[in-house]
């Protein structure tokens, strides 16, 4: 019998999946995103070390590296715009298409979350499976509980560049402030005078000796955490990498909202009496 043509509802539709590889090689991978990897056509990996990317070649025969693109003095939103299309040819053509990226996809990622966006719209299948952060990694490593005090998170340049409000009675945790002060995406680390700049808005809610924390999470099973800690004052003058985060412990108690407990107060009475009648 011969073989008729393919509908065009029977066409074969490529589809992405962008994975977190987590933080720390081999303990972090979910089943679920494995199994995106084993079984794509294609693999695109963007990860932070060279003994993680050997081992997730061992889990396709078709892993392509995208930390190549990445060019000295060339914009990093250049070099991600080259990576979702990269991703998408593929997808257009048919293929089942799995993204790496280290710790969460969709976390200080641009990206993933742009190709999802344009694959979906041009009615791909496209999602984005969750992975390990360093986020998590900080929380585990350092003892902090977000629920016992709340826990505000900016990227350090954007705080800068915008009228923010900090509450010095949570945790605050600081990313990316090595290279602070640059308004390019993946710009180069700054002097010690972008970061005193930084101090000088954090000296408007914390004393300047108030204790920091520069922590940096292991991406090795043999590694440890790096933690250090040094007087607000000292940042500027500290040596720091572009993956380590700047945590500020809680400077001072939290105040009770007496006007809005006050409220609830009256709320719960009047539950109870509607309760009662």
């Amino acid at each position: 019998m011969t073989n008729l043509p393919l509908a065009p509802n029977d066409t074969p539709r490529g589809s992405l999946a962008c994975v977190g590889m987590g933080m720390t090689l081999g303990s972090h991978l979910t089943p679920l995103a494995r199994s995106h990897i084993e079984q794509a056509d294609v693999v695109f990996s963007a990860l932070s070390d060279v003994a993680v990317e050997k081992w997730l070649a061992r889990m396709n025969p078709d892993v392509r590296n995208l930390r190549p693109y990445y060019k000295e003095g060339k914009p990093r939103i250049e070099t991600y715009q080259e990576w979702v299309d990269l991703m998408l040819t593929e997808v257009r053509a048919g293929k089942r298409v799995c993204a790496v990226f280290y710790g969460h996809p969709g976390i200080f990622a641009w990206s993933p979350h742009k190709a999802i966006e344009i694959a979906r719209a041009e009615g791909f299948q496209a999602h984005m499976e969750p992975g390990i952060s360093a986020e998590d990694c900080l929380y585990a490593d350092l003892g902090i509980d977000p629920g016992s005090h709340g826990c505000q998170h900016f990227e350090a340049s954007q705080l800068l560049f915008s009228e923010r409000r900090i509450d010095p009675a949570g945790y605050l945790v600081l990313w990316q402030v090595a290279p602070l002060g640059n308004w390019s995406v993946g710009a180069f680390p700054k002097g010690p005078a972008y970061r005193q700049v930084l101090v000088d808005l954090l000296s408007q809610d914390y004393p300047l000796e108030h204790e920091i924390i520069i922590y940096r999470c292991a991406t090795l099973p043999i590694e440890k955490a790096s933690i250090r800690r040094a007087a607000l004052r000292d940042l500027p003058h500290l040596q720091l990498g572009t993956e380590e985060t700047v945590v500020l412990p809680p400077s001072q108690p939290v105040k009770p909202n007496l006007a809005i407990r006050a409220r609830l107060a009256e709320l719960d009475k009047l539950e109870q009496a509607d309760i009662s009648a």
